[in-house]
């Protein structure tokens, strides 16, 4: 990794994880985590804005002419001093305990500042010819306020392409062999996943201190010596965006047998295919008009595949994050090892296919 093309794009990023997660970590601590309601009705908290503050801050101290694209914009903020006023005491006042760590990721210096920072994600469009970090402060705000997993996400990329991606599990163990919602890191800062493009997936355990040393991952479940492995699903059982029918006779038709793993959050679906046991996902949306925000894939989505897995949308084409603050080019998604991804994005599209004929025959006869 130390001769990759991206080695300080990818040093800037970890740390800038590393720290936003620890005030993750911090707000998990408090009885009040001073949730608020955005127009989509997911919970927001103190610690969503100041993680795209720090993540943004850093990243932008060191690379002043890049674009950003996050979820969140200061507008709440700006209606709330009080609120405002405890986003910037948790910001100012979190640290790493090593001062060359420090001074490369950079906090903003102002509440002023800080709330600046911040719309420059809230307000980001990105744009193809744009060096453009996409970044997601806290993957899974409804598991994170319930303890579960989630995740602090940034991925770079360029020309519509992810180089680099980072991923900070604050709650995952690094020793996890399998991901699940309840079994948390109580003590410890959790994991973070990083890739560069071309140059493989590794993890490393979180602290307060310096990165500490990363090893390479692969996915363990794509090979085995006896052939094909069971497959094992990584799912959104509650999510509204996705047609959980179709998946289960997707799964059906694979004649999947093992329980599938059910996550919220979907960066956390990222792990889970990376090193907690997973193996398969598929996304088949319920609209076909549906289409993804770019943050809840880009990073984790890099680390799969540089841990060797493959995944293309329904079309089976990759996945095109040029357009702005979602994959406008791309429907649904197909996740799996490289042997066996074929079948599956077959399967996929045949079922999806006949629902929307079956559909369209019904409308017909109404």
């Amino acid at each position: 990794m130390a001769h990759s093309p991206f080695a300080r794009e990818l040093q800037v990023a970890c740390l800038a994880v590393q720290r936003a997660s620890i005030v993750t970590k911090t707000m998990l601590a408090e009885a009040d985590k001073g949730s608020t309601d955005k127009a989509d009705a997911s919970p927001v908290t103190i610690a969503d804005f100041a993680s795209q503050a720090i993540l943004i801050s850093a990243i932008r101290h060191n690379f002043p002419s890049d674009k950003f694209v996050g979820e969140e914009s200061a507008s709440a903020l700006r209606n709330d001093p009080a609120l405002a006023d405890r986003v910037w005491q948790l910001v100012s006042t979190t640290q790493l305990h090593d001062t060359e760590s420090e001074e490369i990721v950079a906090a903003p210096s102002s509440l002023e500042e800080m709330l600046s920072i911040i719309d420059l994600g809230g307000s980001g469009e990105g744009a193809r010819h744009t060096r453009t970090w996409i970044m997601d402060p806290i993957d899974g705000t409804a598991s994170f306020i319930q303890g579960r997993q989630y995740a602090v996400s940034v991925a770079l990329i360029e020309n519509g392409e992810q180089k680099v991606g980072v991923v900070g599990y604050p709650n995952l163990h690094f020793h996890t062999t399998v991901v699940h919602e309840d079994t948390v890191d109580q003590n410890g800062y959790g994991i973070m996943l990083s890739a560069v493009r071309g140059h493989g997936a590794y993890k490393r355990p979180m602290s307060k201190e310096r990165l500490q040393p990363a090893v390479k991952v692969y996915n363990v479940l794509a090979r085995t010596d006896t052939g094909q492995p069971d497959l094992v699903f990584a799912e959104s059982m509650e999510s509204p965006y996705i047609d959980q029918r179709l998946h289960q006779v997707v799964r059906e038709r694979l004649g999947v047998t093992k329980p599938i793993t059910d996550l919220w959050s979907m960066q956390a679906k990222y792990a889970a295919l990376v090193v907690g046991g997973c193996n398969v996902m598929v996304r088949i949306p319920r609209s076909p008009e549906y289409r993804a925000y770019a943050w809840d894939h880009a990073g984790g989505m890099l680390v799969f595949e540089e841990s060797g897995g493959m995944i293309t949308d329904l079309d089976g084409q990759p996945f095109n994050y040029g357009r702005g603050r979602t994959l406008a080019d791309n429907l649904g998604l197909v996740a799996a090892f490289p042997e066996i991804h074929s079948r599956v994005l077959e399967l996929a599209r045949e079922i999806r296919e006949r629902h929307k004929e079956e559909v369209m025959k019904d409308n017909m006869q109404q």
